[in-house]
């Protein structure tokens, strides 16, 4: 009798261990601009990166104050017909300051020459693959003109192994200008599932140099920054002043950028905080955000403002 109850005991212990474990619940995706903690250690999925050229690509404008419909064609070189059909209900004689005009360019418009973006440099580009299998991919842009660029756009590609694009997205930048000198990410999310020991290829669409006399942007500055960690590194509380240094005007959109950097100096995270308060010439606005690594841990946030 006592070795049958043995017996008994032993077999139901190799039961027990052959149990299977209970399922895991699959982890949301780590979207971009988002606080939540991504895997703790993610590793770069893409290693090649191409940057091409720009080539043509269709342009907006935006109305400015004294723009004549003729004057926008003769700026951008092509036919007042051809514009007013690319507009269908825009009358000559009443444009509006803050309308966006379509100006068609490639084969819209027969033997004329094609605005073509100006090329920037890419400082770094690459993807971080998130909690629950997409790709969080950012490139890094850098302004070497002297003059502010306006409309920045970047087309993001994900190549297989024969160089045949799986996945592709237009990304356009958190800013509507960069400065003269400064450097500015743009990002892109690819959902699940990612495709796995893909190529990265990132290839400009639109990059237009902003005119010395456009006064939509004004001149500010951030000042008095604070950056806070958590425990982890992975999410930086920031906050500072916003100080609008135009003489006698008022501003009625602000806009701070916080990118955040590991210690390699690539791009982890980046957020927007937005405004919509008046601020006048000689005043400050303050600020407050956070902003999260989809990386490694965060060594410091830069930041970049914009002023309407």
């Amino acid at each position: 009798m006592r070795l049958r109850f043995l017996l008994a005991l032993f077999l139901f212990g190799l039961t027990a261990c052959g149990a299977p474990a209970a399922p895991v619940a699959d982890q949301p995706p780590l979207r971009p601009y988002q606080t939540a903690t991504p895997s703790p250690s993610p590793s770069p999925l893409l290693a090649q990166t191409e940057v091409l050229l720009p080539t043509p690509t269709p342009l907006t404008y935006t109305v400015r104050q004294g723009d004549t419909l003729s004057g926008i064609a003769s700026r951008f070189n092509v036919p007042l017909e051809d514009l007013m059909a690319a507009n269908p209900g825009v009358s000559p004689t009443a444009l509006t300051v803050g309308m966006t005009l379509n100006i068609p360019v490639g084969g819209n418009v027969s033997g004329q020459p094609t605005p073509t973006p100006v090329p920037l440099t890419i400082r770094q580009a690459r993807c971080w693959p998130l909690t629950g299998g997409g790709l969080w991919c950012v490139a890094l842009t850098q302004n070497d003109y002297a003059e502010t660029l306006e409309n920045l756009s970047l087309q993001f590609t994900l190549l297989d192994a024969n160089g045949q694009a799986v996945l592709q997205q237009t990304a356009f930048a958190p800013l509507d200008i960069l400065p003269a000198g400064q450097t500015m990410p743009v990002a892109v999310y690819f959902p699940p599932p990612a495709p796995e020991g893909a190529a990265l290829q990132v290839q400009w669409l639109t990059a237009i140099r902003l005119l010395p006399d456009d006064e939509r942007y004004l001149s500010a500055a951030v000042e008095n920054t604070l950056t806070e960690m958590d425990w982890s590194r992975r999410t930086a509380r920031v906050r500072g002043q916003v100080r609008l240094t135009t003489p006698g005007r008022t501003a009625n959109l602000v806009w701070v950028l916080g990118t955040a950097y590991d210690a390699a100096g690539q791009v982890v995270g980046l957020r927007r905080w937005e405004s919509a308060a008046p601020l006048n010439a000689g005043e400050s606005l303050p600020f407050e955000f956070s902003v999260s690594s989809v990386g490694p841990p965060i060594e410091r946030v830069e930041f970049l403002v914009e002023v309407r």
